[in-house]
């Protein structure tokens, strides 16, 4: 049996979408996209991951030859003044260097608490899937403050200490402990001072999510509202009769764009959940590319106004924009 999940109808998808695309980057690009975005220090900062060294062609050889693609991945910088129009940095942003063990960094999610930038990213390594935490006050050097064990990623960070604690949401991968299947969860943990983190809650587990048959992770760092923390997060649903459109081909994953209300005081309690995606893929740039019908929301920011941008990457290629209202957005968040 097929599937067909609809989406939020009061979620608008901005008319200049995709806002970056591999053709705006001054250094060498193929897929730009699952970017963390925040505003810092008076102007919207987004930090995308880049993948390279590598075209659609050449995948297709790849695909015909059995050979193994050679990609490689860096992080792009960008501003904006509004949000919107971006202005690339002209060479790749370079927070820290790999070496031997750490292979590649990609995925960063921004959070600013007390007027520094955190990033949350994931890091392959020779021993598994690491997440880490750095921290910049300039967007020029960053202090690794902590690394997980593998498996774990899609962390993000709450914009400010609640309880007394720092804290984040989670992905760990445990396929053992799981079955051997891909239902992976959403967890929380917290922290005193950044670095050191413990006391693990399960927030939510992949059978809470309608739209989802194989695995869920956060998406967005949280954003504090009147009714709790409003939480994005990105959930998978596999199709076993049908193939989606895809470069590398046999791609049979679609991902959404849920959203959730956390306790504010407690945020390891959902208290609300659009019982649809909020977002899915709709249009050509997110039906279409390296991994077709992926929409993964990075980033999410409250104006003064009362609009909520939610940034999201398209079919792991681009990055692109949505805007809601913050009242309707909680609005879709059903009590249960």
């Amino acid at each position: 049996m097929t599937f067909e999940f609809t989406a939020s109808e009061v979620i608008v998808k901005n008319p200049k979408n995709p806002l970056i695309i591999s053709t705006m980057m001054p250094y060498p690009s193929t897929l730009t996209f699952n970017a963390g975005v925040t505003k810092f220090q008076g102007r919207y900062v987004m930090v995308f991951r880049n993948d390279y060294n590598f075209t659609r062609e050449g995948i297709e050889a790849h695909k015909t030859a059995g050979a193994k693609l050679d990609l490689k991945i860096n992080l792009g910088l960008a501003f904006s003044d509004d949000g919107i129009t971006w202005e690339i940095s002209p060479e790749p942003f370079v927070p820290f260097e790999l070496n031997d063990e750490w292979l590649r960094a990609y995925d960063p999610r921004l959070t600013v608490i007390d007027g520094r930038c955190y990033m949350c990213f994931a890091v392959d390594t020779r021993h598994g899937i690491r997440g880490g935490i750095a921290v910049t006050d300039d967007f020029e050097r960053f202090d690794l403050l902590t690394m997980t064990v593998p498996d774990n990623r899609n962390m993000v960070l709450f914009p400010e200490k609640i309880g007394g604690n720092y804290v984040r949401l989670e992905r760990p991968f445990p396929v053992y402990g799981r079955g051997g299947k891909d239902f992976f969860d959403i967890w929380l943990s917290e922290s005193p001072d950044m670095r050191f983190w413990g006391d693990h809650k399960l927030v939510l587990g992949t059978e809470n999510v309608a739209f989802c048959n194989d695995k869920i992770g956060p998406g967005a760092p949280p954003v504090k509202t009147r009714a709790g923390w409003l939480t994005t997060f990105h959930a998978v649903w596999r199709y076993r009769d049908k193939k989606l459109y895809s470069w590398a081909g046999n791609w049979e994953k679609e991902y959404f764009a849920g959203i959730m209300l956390l306790d504010i005081d407690n945020p390891s309690k959902v208290v609300g959940i659009c019982p649809e995606p909020l977002l899915k893929a709709e249009n050509q740039y997110e039906l279409e590319g390296y991994r077709g019908s992926v929409i993964f929301p990075g980033g999410m920011i409250l104006e003064d106004s009362g609009e909520v941008k939610i940034y999201y990457g398209a079919a792991d290629t681009t990055e692109c924009l949505a805007g809601i209202c913050v009242d309707e957005l909680i609005s879709l968040c059903k009590k249960i």
